[in-house]
């Protein structure tokens, strides 16, 4: 019911209480109870339905509100890390780029006067410059997410980040989305979104993949899950103890992400693949 709807009620239902109280005590009451009585009976009226049905819509109010207020907040969240995104990509990702080029125009200049030690220490400078690079790239990455996913289709943000990624990677992106938008809230689709990414990346940077798969589905009982597969070669047996090199601490913030929210979590390598499952119940 909208907040107007209730408001509107609030008002006019003491109001409709007691002009039908007094229509049934004159036209078939009188007879039965004294006009004293009446208007004792009146308040006492009054009282038992604030306290029954008004007491109940004061409680519908107080949810919308409270609702309100956390839809506020976390719109606000987003706006500031799109801000925050923004400010990366046009400070530190642009000098990034400009360091790089003027990195490569050096090197072309000094072709001829160059040696091993210094053709060595150019290359990993452009290493270092790129890996850099790559870091904000994925801060940004990160940190933009849709301000308003009302105005953006959830589909169309997991299509725009499969595309993005598979430019950027050259990794074949195999998407199969019938994830309804009802079943999951704005912070499950932010985090989601950003589980997605994380997987991604490992998949890219870790496992050597040259094919992912991505797969949202609703299940039963309002439930729903996320499927990320990759032809990688595989992790190690134990995620919570992995070094960085082997994608460990990437999967490890997944896990800790779905248990934050109560999601399931599940890894496991089957037929050259390994399989990442996120989702709110049986993952079998």
């Amino acid at each position: 019911m909208l907040y107007k709807h209730l408001k509107s009620l609030i008002l006019i239902i003491p109001t409709l209480t007691i002009g039908l109280w007094e229509y049934i005590r004159h036209s078939f009451l009188l007879p039965y109870i004294s006009m004293e009585l009446g208007n004792w009976l009146a308040p006492l009226l009054v009282f038992f339905v604030t306290m029954t049905l008004l007491r109940h819509l004061f409680s519908m109010i107080e949810e919308l509100q409270e609702e309100l207020q956390k839809e506020k907040a976390v719109k606000a969240a987003l706006e500031e890390r799109e801000k925050i995104a923004q400010e990366l990509h046009d400070g530190i990702a642009q000098s990034l780029f400009l360091l790089s080029v003027r990195v490569n125009r050096l090197e072309q200049n000094e072709t001829n006067v160059q040696s091993e030690e210094v053709k060595s220490a150019y290359h990993g400078l452009r290493k270092t410059i790129h890996e850099v690079n790559d870091y904000v790239r994925q801060a940004i990455a990160g940190l933009r997410y849709p301000v308003n996913p009302a105005s953006k289709p959830w589909l169309e943000s997991v299509q725009h980040l499969s595309e993005e990624f598979q430019q950027d990677t050259g990794i074949s992106v195999h998407l199969d989305w019938t994830l309804s938008e009802n079943r999951i809230s704005m912070k499950e689709k932010v985090e989601l979104y950003s589980t997605i990414r994380e997987a991604m990346i490992n998949a890219y940077k870790h496992a050597g993949a040259s094919n992912l798969w991505i797969r949202g589905e609703d299940r039963e009982q309002n439930g729903w899950q996320c499927v990320i597969r990759d032809d990688g070669r595989g992790f190690a047996s134990d995620v919570g103890k992995e070094t960085e090199t082997t994608g460990g601490f990437g999967l490890l913030m997944i896990r800790e992400r779905a248990a934050a929210l109560n999601w399931r979590f599940g890894i496991n390598r089957e037929l050259e693949q390994t399989i990442v499952k996120v989702g709110k119940e049986d993952l079998s």
